[in-house]
């Protein structure tokens, strides 16, 4: 199984359920990182080695591919593979055998493989950078993962869901989102995906005292800036204008938009309007806007 998809869109929490989802789920799910590994060393994790084939080799080491019999073993940021790496590991899902380093037995395996890969091996392959028989070899079943930002209607469950392990996992009080909280979560664009998304509700949840995450809760760069589009539509009539009176009627307008949105709550609705809890319930008494008792 190949799967894609840009960094921190799951790849590996996707492996982790089709292994879970398999006939192999008793066995073991183990990875490894092929970029993080110099390649010597990356040979003798994948397929193990002898005592006394290297300096240092003081034990027999057995290798994922026999640690994994019987489960799933991913091969995560395969693209960044050597071309020597490359040749050893199709040979070895060719044969299902492999020889540790140093060593003159083949061992049988069976394993899972599922690779993982924010590049496109497609492209690789065409500029020779990567093997094409390889890449069918491991491309049997092709899984893709969208961006963040493509899967809006995600966003509001992996939110809710993070909000809810950070609480269970720290032992803090149960927190929701509230409905503001989310629609700046969904205009956010997520260069960072589903990794940057955790990190910041697990930030979020640490920092908020109260038991709701309003909009002011999140990083000031997810809120943005006020849009100012409407402001520049504004015309000046030609015979003037009475401005306090104008903004008196806007503030009274939006304060009570505000209000509707949250039924009531004038903490949230201070939220909404960038205002202080202080300064909105003086304006709301002033304008004799009906409040909650919080």
């Amino acid at each position: 199984v190949l799967i894609t998809g840009e960094s921190g869109t799951g790849k590996e929490l996707l492996a982790r359920a089709i292994h879970a989802a398999s006939a192999g789920a008793g066995g073991p799910f183990l990875s490894v990182n092929c970029g993080a590994l110099p390649e010597g060393l990356l040979e003798s994790e994948l397929f193990g080695h002898v005592r006394g084939a290297f300096t240092g080799a003081v034990r027999d080491h057995a290798g994922l591919f026999v640690d994994a019999q019987g489960g799933s073993l991913l091969l995560d940021e395969v693209g960044e593979l050597t071309p020597p790496m490359q040749t050893k590991l199709l040979r070895v899902l060719q044969e299902r055998r492999v020889r540790p380093v140093g060593g003159t037995r083949e061992i049988e395996v069976d394993v899972r493989v599922l690779a993982a890969t924010n590049r496109d091996l497609q492209a690789d392959v065409e500029a020779n950078s990567f093997r094409e028989d390889l890449f069918y070899r491991l491309n049997v079943l092709h899984l893709h993962l969208p961006p963040l930002h493509q899967r809006a209607d995600d966003l509001p469950e992996l939110a809710r869901h993070f909000v809810e392990r950070t609480c269970s996992r720290f032992g803090i009080t149960a927190k929701r989102l509230t409905p503001d909280a989310i629609r700046v979560l969904r205009a956010y664009s997520w260069p960072g995906n589903v990794r940057e998304l955790e990190n910041i509700i697990e930030r979020t949840v640490a920092l908020e005292t109260s038991e709701l995450i309003t909009s002011g809760s999140l990083p000031e760069h997810l809120r943005g800036s006020p849009a100012k589009s409407g402001l520049d539509q504004l015309g000046l009539p030609e015979e003037g204008i009475d401005l306090e009176e104008y903004l008196s009627n806007v503030r009274a307008s939006l304060m009570r938009q505000a209000l509707a949105r949250t039924g009531g709550q004038q903490k949230q609705a201070a939220e909404l309007l960038r205002l202080s809890y202080r300064a909105f319930r003086y304006h709301a008494d002033k304008l004799g806007l009906a409040h909650d008792d919080d």
